[in-house]
């Protein structure tokens, strides 16, 4: 058996499916109850993004932030994680290029089109570009690759690493954010160009130099991370994961091509001050998802209404990606990034019913 198959046998029978929820601290800052964390699934390996299919079809991606990453994108299908769309697609190594293997997978997304994208950064273990960032467009039913999208350097080299996608099914329009060197992303999915904007804006750039995650120190400063559109598609906002703020801007603006950098930033809005997220989602209700990497915590914004802690858990360390799933379930992961690699254990995947 080839060296691949055998890692990757080696994670599916680490990962598995649960359906009962897990005992631990759950609170909801109104006082209400919270809603109930259910564990979905664990591994021992490390996964960032998660994406939900219309019929529940679940898929998520490995960071290589390490050498040791047998797996860049998989699916949980009867319990298990399996290769996906094929083991081929995840047999990089340096040399081999990346246009048609996953290089340094930091999240996967479905959009209301049921399509899944996979973002590229090209750029494993942080240690600088070194094979073309791309976003991927798979058709889930059959696996294809339907097209593929290379970035620029322009767009995304050296230090750059592409983090999370939001797509506008009706514009065919991508956004991007960009957490190492800052600044959006705008890619038209019509003719395959981008641009990078507000790379030197605040809003895209880390406003603290480090966070008190439970208790633990982090020191790195991450840039423009989270990202969202709204569900009307008028509104992108997106959030420095080192930082306290969430920002907004309207797409017209962003797609106004005759807007530069100086012109941008008049239109860039504060929309809140939030805890410390990662990823954020909006989900088929308006309602925005964050979170809380401080206090182990997810939160919910309302545009224009409330912002508020919904569940503090003790199990939420460092969440991660959303995703939203049939009957409004809201799946979240955790990474455990905080902490060494020797205190770490499984990774989770967890849901609720808001």
């Amino acid at each position: 058996m080839r060296p691949l198959l055998l890692a990757v046998a080696a994670l599916v029978t680490a990962a598995c499916v649960r359906n009962a929820p897990a005992p631990g601290a759950t609170e909801r800052s109104t006082g209400d109850k919270a809603p109930a964390l259910e564990l979905v699934a664990q591994s021992p390996r490390q996964w960032t993004g998660i994406a939900v299919s219309k019929n529940g079809r679940i898929f998520v991606n490995f960071p290589r932030w390490s050498e040791d990453v047998p797996l860049s994108v998989a699916e949980l299908k009867d319990g298990q994680v399996s290769a996906w769309p094929d083991a081929t697609w995840n047999e990089w190594k340096p040399g081999t290029g990346g246009q048609s293997h996953f290089v340094a997978v930091q999240s996967v997304v479905i959009d209301d089109q049921d399509r899944l994208w996979v973002v590229d950064t090209g750029n494993p273990q942080f240690k600088g570009v070194i094979e073309t960032p791309r976003l991927h467009q798979f058709d889930i039913s059959s696996g294809r690759l339907v097209r593929s999208y290379a970035f620029p350097p322009e767009v995304s080299s050296g230090d750059s690493y592409l983090n999370d996608v939001r797509v506008d099914t009706v514009r065919e329009v991508a956004y991007l954010t960009d957490s190492q060197a800052g600044g959006l992303v705008i890619l038209d999915l019509k003719s395959g160009s981008a641009r990078k904007v507000l790379k030197d804006h605040p809003s895209t750039h880390a406003d603290a130099d480090h966070l008190m995650v439970m208790g633990r120190r982090f020191d790195r400063q991450v840039q423009s991370d989270g990202i969202a559109l709204s569900p009307d598609r008028q509104t992108l906002y997106w959030s420095a994961l080192t930082g306290h703020t969430l920002w907004r801007m309207p797409t017209e603006a962003l797609l106004d091509t005759s807007l530069d950098d100086k012109a941008l930033a008049g239109r860039v809005e504060k929309a809140h001050t939030i805890v410390a997220p990662d990823g954020i989602l909006f989900d088929s209700k308006g309602r925005l998802w964050l979170g809380g990497l401080e206090d182990g915590s997810i939160y919910r914004y309302v545009p224009g209404g409330a912002y508020e802690r919904v569940i503090r858990d003790d199990r939420l360390l460092w969440p991660d990606s959303f995703a939203e799933g049939p009957q409004g379930w809201i799946y979240v992961t955790t990474t455990q990034i905080h902490l060494p690699p020797a205190e770490r254990g499984p990774y989770g995947i967890y849901r609720f019913q808001p």
